[in-house]
C-alpha cells in the first residue's frame, strides 16, 4: 500500500506538470509514466492488495508487491524494461489470484472481474512490447470499469435481481469486451462502441445498484450512495465523450474523455468504497466522518472546471481544474489517515484517564468498536 501511495503521489505530480503547472523534478520518463502510475501503480496495486487479503494466501501478495515495485522503478527512472516488466508480472499475479477466486466461487461477477484483470495483463504486455500508452487506454479503462462493475455486483448480490437485469448487464459487458478487442485493430471504431457501452453500464448501475436505496439513509450509507451515483453520472458523460471523440490521442478532447472516467468514475468509487475496503486491507477502522464530503465535493467541482477548460479552450482554467482534482485526492488520503489515527488514539486511551473505573461505562472504546465499517453498512 505504501508503494501504491508513492505511485499515486508521483502520478499526480507528473499530471500537474503535463496539464501546465511548472514543477521541479519531473523528467520526461516520469511525465510519460503519468497514466501507468495512476492506473497500474496505484489502482492496480490497490486492487491486488484487496484481493490478496481476501483469499488469505501469502503468495498472493507477490502481485501488489511487483506492481508497486514496478511503479517505484518508473519513479526512479530505471532502464526502460524494468518498470513495465515488473508491472506486467504484477498483473499476471492478479490473474493467478482471480484464478483461485474463480476456483472457489464461479459466479458471473467473479467472471467479469477475471476478464477485467485479463485486459490489464494484455495492456501491460503490449506496453512492455513497445506500444504507446494512448493506444492502450481502451484496455486500461476496461480493466477499471469492469472491475468496478464486478465489485458492485458482488456487493449487491444479496439484493437479488430479475433475470432481465442479469441478461442485460452480461450483454452490455460482452459488447464492451468486444469493443476493447476491436480497438486493437480499429481504435476509433472500438472506442466509439466502448463509449456507447459505458453509457449502457452507467444507466444499468444508476437503475439497479443498491446505491439508489442507501442514499436515502443517513451517515455512511448516504455518503457511499452519493459518491457512487456521482461516479455513474461521470461514467455516462465519459461514455458520450468516448463515442464522439474516439479518434483523439492528445489534446483537450483526449483529456476530457479520459479523466471523466478515470477521475470522475473510478475515484468516486474509490472514495465510496474506502470506508469498507481499507479496514479489511489495513486491519484497522477507517470510519466515515462528515468531512469526507469535502474530497468528494472538490473532486466533482474540479472535473466541471476541467471540462470547461477543455471545451472552452481555456488552458489556465483547465490547469486549475487539474490542480483541484489533485488536491481532492490528497485530501482524501489525509481524511482517511486522520480518521484512522483518531480511532487508534481513542481506543488506546486507558479507561482510568477518563475518570471511569467501571468497564461497563467505557463508552469511548465501545463506540470506537461500533465505527468499524462493513458491507452491512452499505446494504
Amino acid at each position: 500500500m505504501a508503494l501504491g501511495v508513492v505511485a499515486l503521489l508521483a502520478g499526480l505530480w507528473a499530471g500537474l506538470e503535463r496539464i501546465g503547472w511548472l514543477l521541479p523534478f519531473p523528467g520526461p520518463i516520469l511525465l510519460a509514466a503519468h497514466g501507468p502510475l495512476m492506473v497500474s501503480g496505484f489502482l492496480g496495486t490497490l486492487i491486488s492488495v484487496e484481493r490478496a487479503v481476501a483469499i488469505r494466501e501469502p503468495w498472493a501478495f507477490a502481485a501488489p508487491l511487483l506492481s508497486g515495485l514496478g511503479a517505484l522503478a518508473l519513479v526512479a527512472d530505471t532502464p526502460a524494461p524494468v518498470g513495465p516488466a515488473l508491472i506486467t508480472l504484477g498483473s499476471l499475479g492478479l490473474v493467478c489470484i482471480f484464478g483461485r477466486i474463480v476456483q472457489r466461487q464461479l459466479t458471473w461477477f467473479t467472471g467479469i472481474m477475471t476478464v477485467a484483470v485479463l485486459t490489464w495483463l494484455g495492456a501491460n504486455i503490449a506496453w512492455l512490447a513497445g506500444a504507446a500508452v494512448p493506444f492502450l487506454v481502451s484496455s486500461l479503462t476496461g480493466f477499471l470499469v469492469l472491475t468496478v462493475v464486478g465489485e458492485r455486483l458482488e456487493l449487491s448480490r444479496v439484493a437479488g435481481g430479475t433475470r432481465f437485469r442479469q441478461v442485460a448487464i452480461i450483454a452490455i459487458v460482452c459488447v464492451y469486451v468486444a469493443a476493447i478487442v476491436l480497438a486493437g485493430f480499429s481504435r476509433q471504431a472500438g472506442q466509439a462502441i466502448a463509449g456507447l457501452t459505458m453509457v449502457g453500464l452507467a444507466a444499468w448501475l444508476w437503475r439497479y445498484d443498491i446505491a439508489r436505496y442507501t442514499v436515502r439513509r443517513a451517515g455512511l450509507p448516504r455518503f457511499i450512495g452519493l459518491s457512487l451515483l456521482a461516479g455513474y453520472v461521470w461514467l455516462g458523460i465519459g461514455g458520450v465523450l468516448w463515442l464522439v471523440s474516439g479518434d483523439a490521442v492528445a489534446g483537450p478532447r483526449y483529456d476530457a474523455m479520459l479523466h471523466t472516467v478515470f477521475l470522475g468514475f473510478v475515484f468516486s468509487v474509490v472514495f465510496a468504497h474506502a470506508p469498507i475496503i481499507f479496514p479489511a486491507v489495513l486491519g484497522g477502522a477507517v470510519p466515515y466522518r462528515a468531512w469526507c464530503y469535502s474530497h468528494v465535493g472538490l473532486l466533482n467541482f474540479s472535473l466541471v472546471v476541467r471540462l470547461l477548460g477543455d471545451f472552452g479552450g481555456w488552458d489556465r482554467v483547465r490547469a486549475w481544474g487539474g490542480l483541484a482534482g489533485a488536491v481532492a485526492i490528497v485530501l482524501f488520503l489525509f481524511n482517511s489517515t486522520s480518521s484512522a489515527f483518531a480511532v487508534q488514539r481513542q481506543t488506546a486511551r486507558p479507561a482510568a484517564t477518563l475518570g471511569d473505573v467501571n468497564p461497563r461505562k467505557n463508552v469511548p472504546a465501545r463506540a470506537a468498536a461500533r465505527t468499524k465499517p462493513s458491507v452491512e453498512h452499505e446494504q
